[in-house]
């Protein structure tokens, strides 16, 4: 930044920073900055963090639960043959206003409308804007699934699904079912400025937006006329701070009242602060290594097999978390239903590895790349670190590792278009349900652009996966899970590393705040003494 946006990203922090005795600002020291503040444009818990305060969903999920409850949607009844849902939308919600904005209606269905036909339909007026990929919606599977999304009338939306989806009402508590205001964008595409929909948002959340300095601070007002009503807070300040160090200091000082993702070599002094209160609690989340199958020789299953054995896993998890996560077996972890305890993982064995990539016809040394994610995510504390230690493990079997990293969104853009052989990412569970995990190695995911980073594309993993969703018995779901975890091991598509625990430190005055199990940072309800 030039020294005059420092100056002013300064200023504006320091007006959140010095009214929040007087004015009950909360001050939350996030890890990265948005890429935008439309969910339905990303992917990653950062920008989906920075949008929420200012939007909701027609159904939520209860804070701090994986509970699906009524949000824009007071009620719903779903059809015996589990085609067609109704929802009965609120009347008298409000939406917020801009400097240049002011909304003439309430929200209703129209709103709902445009907001999944947005993603939905090619020929939609903002489908292209900000070069949308509508990637979960495209994962979730939601263009093969959705048959029509009907207007009732103002306050009734008929949505008719070609089959039975067990998890459908929980996919639509994510973010990227968020509801927007069709006026709004209507409003800048004649004012010949769609973009800026994306970047000054407009919601019927519990904050209001007021302005967002990139890679500074982002700043929302209480909305008064919420119509769950107004927050207990005045103000919310996003403090942008990407060094772990930086976020515990701020903490200490009371510079800021919530922070992201502490180191785990802080988390004893924290439990010591009687200024701090530290709360935890097992991740629904798993940290990975995808190996892409479209770079040879990584289209070996043999070679995939080798890369597992020739890491040490045991050392990664006593290095770099800690104390604070458990080796990761399987793709999805052991706190969410349906978890298979009888899969084993693979040994640490770089002498079978070296054996059994001879064997694959791997002539060594052999040089590969290794990418590793440029922030701190809930499911992995240090990506460096972690790549630093695979690629000395790697070397002893003779793949010589480039280390390779990216600016987090451009990062994650090239990882799902499929440059890399090696690379890190993870997940953290969206909505409780294991199809939110299995997904990620679906073949659907395995196009260009989508979230299954290893485009790793088995049918028999598929069909499994496509069966499960049509089934509302939970017992015959988790048979095919656990089939499904088999195979996963068997082909394996990813080095899975861990599962971690979360941990959320806060000021000893900030009250009622909750961790979410999907790794959310939620405010409204939250309050400061």
């Amino acid at each position: 930044m030039t020294f005059a946006t420092r100056l002013l990203a300064a200023t504006i922090l320091a007006a959140g920073l010095s009214t929040a005795a007087n004015a009950k600002t909360l001050v939350y020291c996030s890890e990265g900055s948005p890429e935008n503040f439309t969910p339905a444009l990303n992917t990653t818990g950062t920008s989906f963090d920075a949008a929420r305060p200012v939007y909701n969903q027609l159904v939520e999920f209860a804070r701090g639960t994986t509970e699906v409850s009524p949000g824009l949607a007071e009620s719903w009844t779903v059809s015996d043959d589990g085609l067609t849902i109704t929802f009965k939308l609120r009347s008298g919600v409000k939406f917020h206003s801009t400097k240049e904005f002011t909304p003439s209606r309430d929200f209703n269905a129209d709103d709902v409308l445009f907001s999944f036909n947005r993603q939905g339909d090619p020929n939609h007026p903002y489908h292209k804007i900000s070069g949308g990929a509508y990637d979960y919606y495209n994962d979730m599977g939601m263009p093969d699934l959705i048959a029509s999304l009907e207007k009732v009338d103002d306050l009734t939306i008929k949505m008719v699904l070609k089959e039975p989806n067990a998890p459908i009402l929980a996919n639509l508590a994510m973010d990227f079912g968020t509801i927007h205001s069709a006026e709004y964008a209507d409003f800048l595409l004649k004012a010949g400025k769609p973009e800026e929909f994306d970047q000054v948002p407009v919601g019927t959340g519990p904050f209001s937006f007021v302005g967002y300095q990139k890679d500074a601070v982002i700043r929302y007002r209480a909305f008064p006329d919420h119509w769950a009503g107004a927050a207990p807070l005045d103000g919310l300040v996003f403090a942008i701070t990407p060094d772990a160090t930086a976020r515990y200091a701020k903490l200490q000082k009371g510079e800021c009242h919530v922070m992201f993702g502490p180191n785990p070599a802080d988390l004893a002094a924290m439990k010591e602060d009687q200024n701090i209160n530290l709360m935890s609690q097992p991740g629904l989340n798993i940290a990975y290594l995808s190996m892409n199958v479209e770079k040879p020789p990584f289209d070996k299953k043999e070679v995939r097999q080798a890369v597992n054995m020739a890491i040490d896993k045991a050392a990664l998890i006593k290095d770099v978390y800690q104390g604070a996560g458990q080796a990761a077996t399987n793709p999805i972890p052991p706190t969410i239903w349906s978890y298979n305890d009888a899969v084993q993982d693979y040994e640490y064995n770089p002498d079978k590895a070296k054996e059994m990539l001879a064997a694959a016809g791997v002539t060594t040394p052999m040089e590969v790349d290794l990418w590793y994610m440029p922030v701190q995510r809930p499911y992995n504390p240090n990506a460096r670190r972690i790549a630093e230690m695979m690629q000395a493990d790697l070397a002893k079997v003779g793949l010589n590792a480039k280390l390779v990293t990216y600016e987090w969104g451009e990062y994650r853009k090239r990882l799902q278009a499929g440059e890399h052989m090696l690379g890190q990412l993870g997940w953290t569970g969206d909505n409780g349900d294991p199809d939110n995990f299995f997904f990620l190695l679906g073949c659907a995911a395995a196009r260009e652009g989508g979230q299954n980073l290893s485009k790793w594309c088995n049918k028999d993993f598929d069909d499994r996966l496509l069966q499960a969703r049509k089934l509302t018995d939970k017992a015959e779901r988790t048979k095919l899970y656990e089939e499904m975890q088999v195979i996963a091991k068997e082909e394996a598509p990813w080095v899975t590393i861990a599962h971690s625990v979360v941990y959320e430190p806060t000021r000893k005055e900030v009250k009622d705040y909750k961790i979410s199990p999907f790794g959310r940072h939620e405010f409204y309800g939250v309050s400061i003494e």
